[in-house]
């Protein structure tokens, strides 16, 4: 498995994760038009010269090495909100007082905001149901974090991951239901159409744009203010192992919470380092710890290349790995090139991959 920058012959591949994902995953809308102009983006992004976060879109296939076929796909916004307005309600506590009548009270209001302008999102992670395989889902994942570790500049010093909020097997969000009611009458998949189209600027014409008290609405739709999916539950916990927290932040639409982590701060960043490669051509002699998951990444960012060393060996001493020439080759590198890796135990890579198994419009269950 390899992962690589997304090239125009990907587009079927990605055409069809557009339609398994669902409608919900606005980031990858099953239309080939809105697709193309996001692979070129991408490829454009790659090729640039940044001395700041503008706007780029990096998006990574996993690619099967045996066959060539596309596993996933997995992203990164380098600074979301310039384009388009990125929104969020912030849920917080207002305290009323009359010192005159010695009465006080306290409410929860959701304010409108565009809190997270020019921050660096994690999106687009998706792995297709014939190839969840051992690993996979910690490449997907992981990989993101050693691209933004080996070019920090590219990225904008707060990331965020916006969280799949609760809803039925049917896609109908409490939380939307109270505000289609009162507010905006378009069902859920329409207004995450939208969004994921580009058009939300019907969110500052038609959403409230004056302060929410969390009482008025329905008892449903309270209950899941900043409350993620079940199956986003396994994922929130990954993210929050690697530094990330919910600062109050939630969508307009599902209201699932958004979590946000500096970039110097997240755990995956700080544990990988730098390394100089050496090539062995007998592998055999490479034995790899049972207990931890090596994954090594080139340095290069257009040419840029990913994937497990099942056999490799570090020499902390001398700061080189041995790696075989195989994997020397699939990640376009040579003896003496440097590379960035990470090792991870090896134990938390089935619950990785049960996060992954059902991807919808966040991270990893809802990406942009």
């Amino acid at each position: 498995m390899i992962i690589r920058p997304i090239a125009h012959r990907d587009l079927e591949a990605l055409y069809r994760i557009a339609v398994e994902s669902g409608p919900g995953f606005t980031s990858l809308l099953d239309d080939r038009d809105i697709l193309r102009r996001k692979i070129q983006h991408s490829i454009d992004s790659f090729a640039r010269n940044v001395e700041r976060p503008a706007g780029e879109s990096y998006l990574f296939v996993l690619e099967d090495s045996a066959t060539g076929a596309v596993m996933g796909t997995t992203g990164i916004e380098s600074s979301v909100g310039l384009r388009q307005p990125l929104y969020h309600y912030h849920h917080s506590r207002e305290v009323h007082r009359s010192p005159d009548l010695g009465l006080s009270s306290q409410v929860e209001v959701l304010n409108l905001c565009n809190h997270y302008t020019g921050c660096t999102e994690i999106c687009t992670l998706y792995l297709r149901p014939q190839y969840r395989r051992r690993f996979a889902g910690k490449l997907l994942s992981k990989v993101r974090f050693l691209f933004m570790a080996q070019h920090p500049g590219r990225f904008a010093d707060t990331v965020i991951a916006e969280m799949r909020g609760v809803s039925d097997d049917a896609g109908r969000s409490p939380f939307w239901d109270w505000m289609r009611q009162h507010f905006l009458d378009m069902d859920f998949a329409t207004v995450t159409r939208l969004v994921g189209s580009g058009n939300n600027g019907f969110v500052s014409e038609l959403m409230p744009r004056y302060p929410l008290y969390t009482h008025l609405l329905s008892p449903q739709a309270q209950r899941v203010i900043g409350e993620v999916h079940d199956k986003t539950r396994p994922a929130l916990r990954l993210l929050e192992a690697e530094g990330f927290a919910h600062r109050g932040y939630v969508d307009p639409f599902d209201a699932g919470p958004t979590v946000e982590a500096k970039l110097g701060d997240i755990s995956s960043v700080t544990q990988s380092q730098t390394c100089r490669i050496e090539i062995v051509d007998d592998a055999s002699g490479l034995e790899q710890d049972p207990d931890t998951l090596t994954i090594l990444a080139n340095t290069s960012v257009e040419a840029f290349r990913a994937g497990i060393a099942e056999q490799s060996r570090y020499r902390g001493g001398d700061g080189v790995l041995e790696i075989s020439r195989t994997l020397a080759e699939a990640l376009t590198l040579h003896s003496g090139a440097t590379a960035r890796f990470i090792q991870l135990p090896q134990s938390g890579s089935s619950t990785l991959d049960a996060a992954i198994r059902v991807q919808h419009h966040k991270e990893p269950l809802h990406a942009r």
